[in-house]
This record gives C-alpha cells, sequence and structure tokens, in this order.
C-alpha cells in the first residue's frame, strides 16, 4: 500500500506556504483598493439587515491521533509490529455560500453553508520482523519500514459563525470570527468501512478566523484565515486494519483553511 506522492518529494510545509501567501495577498489587496479608490467605495452590504455572497476556499488538513495507553504501556504486546503512527498534511478545497445577518455595524451573525473535498494520510512505521533472537543477538533496534494509508472525503458543512469586525478605514476592515460547525460526510458507513483507518461520517468542529474586507466599487472582497479542531472522537477501531488498530486511542480532524470571500 506504499505509495509515491510528490507533495512528499518536495517536502512542501504547507502551513508556512499558506499563511505566507494569505499575508502577501492580503498586503497587496489592501494597497490595491486604497489605491485604486482614493474616495470611498459604496458597494457592499454594510446597510442591509440579510446579506448574500459566496466564497472558495482552499485548505490544508489533518488527523489529531493519541495512542491507547496499553499501547504505550504494554511493552509492545499491543500492535507489536508498530513503531509509530505519523499524520500528514494534505490539501484539498471547498466552495459555498454566505449568509450575513446584521445585529450592529460591527456584529455579524454568518451562516455559511459549504462542500468541502478532504483527503486525509497517515504514516505507519512498522519493525521489520525477526523470527527469533538468533538473527538479533546484539539486540539492536530493527530496522522499519513506513505504509502509508490514504483516504478521499467529501464533506457538507454547516458553521454557523459570531464575526466582530472593526470600524471602517477607508476602504478596509478587519474582523475577527468564531463559533461552531456540524458536517456530514456524503458517503456512506459501509464504503468507509474499506478505508485502512475508519472514521464516523458525523463531526462538530470549534471555528476560529480572522481576515479583512476590502471594498471594491461594485462588490466587497474579504480574504480570511480559519482555524477548525474536531471536538468528537471520529475513530472506529472495530473496522480499522488490524495491524495497527489497537495502537490509536482516538482520531480528531484538524483543518487550515484560506477563505476568499465575496460580497
Amino acid at each position: 500500500m506504499q505509495t509515491t506522492h510528490i507533495w512528499n518529494k518536495l517536502d512542501l510545509r504547507w502551513r508556512k506556504v499558506v499563511l505566507a501567501l494569505f499575508f502577501v495577498f492580503s498586503v497587496s489587496g489592501i494597497s490595491f483598493g486604497q489605491g485604486m479608490f482614493g474616495m470611498l467605495s459604496g458597494a457592499g452590504s454594510d446597510d442591509q439587515f440579510i446579506s448574500y455572497g459566496f466564497f472558495l476556499a482552499g485548505h490544508t488538513s489533518y488527523y489529531q491521533i493519541k495512542y491507547t495507553d496499553d499501547f504505550l504501556n504494554s511493552g509492545g504486546s499491543v500492535a507489536p509490529n508498530v513503531a509509530r503512527i505519523s499524520p500528514d498534511y494534505k490539501p484539498g478545497f471547498a466552495l459555498g455560500f454566505i449568509g450575513m445577518m446584521k445585529f450592529h455595524d460591527q456584529v455579524h451573525l454568518m451562516l455559511q453553508p459549504k462542500i468541502g473535498f478532504y483527503e486525509h494520510s497517515v504514516d505507519v512505521t512498522y519493525f521489520s520482523s525477526t523470527d527469533d533472537n538468533s538473527m538479533n543477538p546484539d539486540n539492536v533496534i530493527p530496522p522499519t519500514n513506513i505504509e502509508r494509508y490514504t483516504s478521499e472525503q467529501t464533506l457538507v458543512e454547516f458553521p454557523l459563525l459570531i464575526r466582530y469586525r472593526s470600524q471602517r478605514f477607508n476602504n478596509t476592515r478587519m474582523y475577527f470570527l468564531g463559533g461552531g460547525s456540524y458536517r456530514f460526510r456524503t458517503k456512506g458507513q459501509d464504503e468507509a468501512n474499506l478505508d485502512d483507518l475508519v472514521v464516523d461520517g458525523q463531526d462538530v468542529t470549534l471555528e476560529l478566523g480572522m481576515g479583512f474586507e476590502i471594498y471594491f466599487k461594485y462588490f466587497k472582497f474579504a480574504p480570511e484565515i480559519r482555524f477548525s479542531h474536531g471536538l468528537m472522537d471520529i475513530y472506529k477501531p472495530e473496522n480499522t486494519n488490524p495491524l495497527f488498530a489497537d495502537a490509536i486511542g482516538s482520531v480528531k480532524p484538524k483543518t487550515i483553511t484560506i477563505l476568499l470571500n465575496f460580497q
């Protein structure tokens, strides 16, 4: 099951790349918006009680994995061939709509339904097996080999967020947001059970983020960075590959997302 991935060959650090691009894009966008419209732009939906929009997003996600106490304290009797399990960041994308309710000029309730396309990957490092102690007379740590297990899933998500934004400065505003999201997987559990690492199809996540609103002549553009942390243990050990199933105690997804919002 071991495969070759171009991302591993390039050894890209996705979090650093995404954050750097977000910073450069935001700074250049603010300068462009202010430079193009020296006067205050009247575009956007600031005066509307309910407003709408859409967004495109790219993300990088991974599984936060915790070992079982039995695996850590058994002295090698639980999942004896497993040396370690390492989750890997994988890219994906999402798109959806924005529904905004205005409570105050600086406070909004936002519903942001979306469809996200995710890929999750874990590297399981196994000890190479030896038949008896005669093959390892000096008690040297045996060599290891790594198997990569990857799964793909499409999620429908419903983030409900409170957004607080600063007062408008020229044609820009900064904002912070937080809330929760319910999401579910589109494929059935029977199909998901065919994966090596099996997880549940439903989850609730905590969402935190920040961004900038940039006013253009006919619309508002808001680049945003958001952090998502799964609150539920979605691991299903009974259907996971038995070679490492007993080593894993819990699985919770984490995601870093860059959103491009248009209103």
